[in-house]
């Protein structure tokens, strides 16, 4: 399995904060740091994973595909950027790990957390009151928090920008959770419900978030005031650039490079070479357009190859006990970005194109 930097560096910190002095409370039960990481590095491990997969998912078909250079949370080395496109690996990262806590949680594989009953039996709304077994979010919450925003040491506008999208994370776990009841009365006549909350699939999580990201707000902060480092000014100039946007919103402050082009000093590999779709069963509008926004708008042509893959097929089943198949053979027909000769205008003309649609 290729190693991720964004799961590499959640196991670095639980690492390295193994002996620390830490404590959380959690439902009255107080947690030290040595437990803490046994108990839940897991868990914070599995929901790291979960994010970085989601956002290969969201954004397979894009100019930007969620590289393993853009996977890392910590902006100490002082090169991480805050674009539209950070902003969803933050948020989703900071989503799957507290999903995971959750579930988790909710499965009873931690000591001292279960069920959220903090609302049984209160109404809830006509003719259904608070019962059953509630996924525990907050306790989600409030564990992730503690792992994914001490990730973050910087002291800034880019570190405020990330931690404000590692809340709009967590946030959009509790906007996509769904409510589920059960009908009480005389001869099944439902007279009454009992409705409980629990999660979603996380790719209903994803895609929220993948909207939330297209629909981006850019921060706008008084550069004459940021060049006062971490003066009371420049937190005075952060607070005032945030104090319009919502939690549940995305934001970045940085324009994204362009996607198209190979840059290695900043991990990018450009389009050159992907693969793109253009004429398969049930695909969506944006997938049978990626041939378009990944070759053609990039200044590649598109190139058709013909790939012969081997599976096993007419599996059957002999007594006792073993599955016989058959090898067949498919041709199958991929198609991929290739570079093609260009003069010195028509690159002008594709980096004009591409420089209002960086994705």
């Amino acid at each position: 399995m290729v190693t991720i930097q964004l799961f590499t560096s959640v196991v670095l910190y639980l690492h390295c904060n193994v002996f620390s002095v830490t404590a959380w409370s959690v439902n009255n039960f107080l947690m030290t740091g040595p437990k803490a990481f046994l108990t839940y590095s897991s868990s914070v491990q599995v929901g790291a994973q979960s994010g970085i997969a989601e956002c290969k998912h969201q954004f397979a078909w894009d100019r930007w595909n969620c590289p393993e250079s853009a996977l890392q949370l910590s902006t100490h080395n002082g090169l991480r950027s805050a674009t539209r496109e950070t902003s969803f690996v933050h948020a989703i990262s900071s989503a799957g790990v507290m999903y995971t806590l959750t579930r988790n949680c909710s499965m009873g594989d931690f000591e001292n957390c279960g069920c959220d009953d903090s609302r049984n039996g209160k109404i809830g709304g006509k003719g259904w009151i608070w019962g059953g077994c509630s996924d525990n979010v907050e306790f989600g919450e409030r564990i992730s928090k503690q792992y994914v925003d001490d990730l973050e040491t910087g002291q800034d506008s880019r570190a405020a920008v990330n931690l404000h999208n590692n809340e709009a994370g967590r946030m959009a776990v509790k906007a996509t959770m769904k409510r589920s009841c059960k009908c009480h009365g005389v001869s099944g006549s439902c007279s009454i419900q009992t409705c409980w909350l629990h999660l979603s699939e996380f790719r209903e999580i994803g895609n929220y978030l993948k909207l939330k990201h297209d629909q981006a707000q850019k921060l706008d902060m008084d550069k004459r005031r940021m060049r006062a480092g971490n003066s009371a000014d420049n937190r005075a100039a952060i607070a005032e650039a945030f104090s319009t946007i919502a939690r549940t919103e995305l934001i970045y402050f940085e324009e994204s490079p362009d996607y198209c082009m190979k840059n290695v000093s900043l991990g990018l590999y450009g389009t050159e070479g992907r693969e793109c779709l253009q004429s398969a069963r049930n695909l969506s509008q944006w997938e049978r357009r990626s041939c378009r926004r990944l070759c053609h708008e990039c200044g590649h042509k598109v190139e058709e190859r013909r790939t012969e893959i081997i599976s096993s097929c007419n599996c059957k089943f002999h007594w006792c006990c073993t599955v016989k198949c058959e090898q067949c053979k498919q041709v199958v027909t991929k198609h991929f970005c290739s570079r093609k000769e260009r003069s010195g205008a028509q690159l002008n003309n594709t980096k004009r194109r591409n420089r209002n649609h960086r994705r």
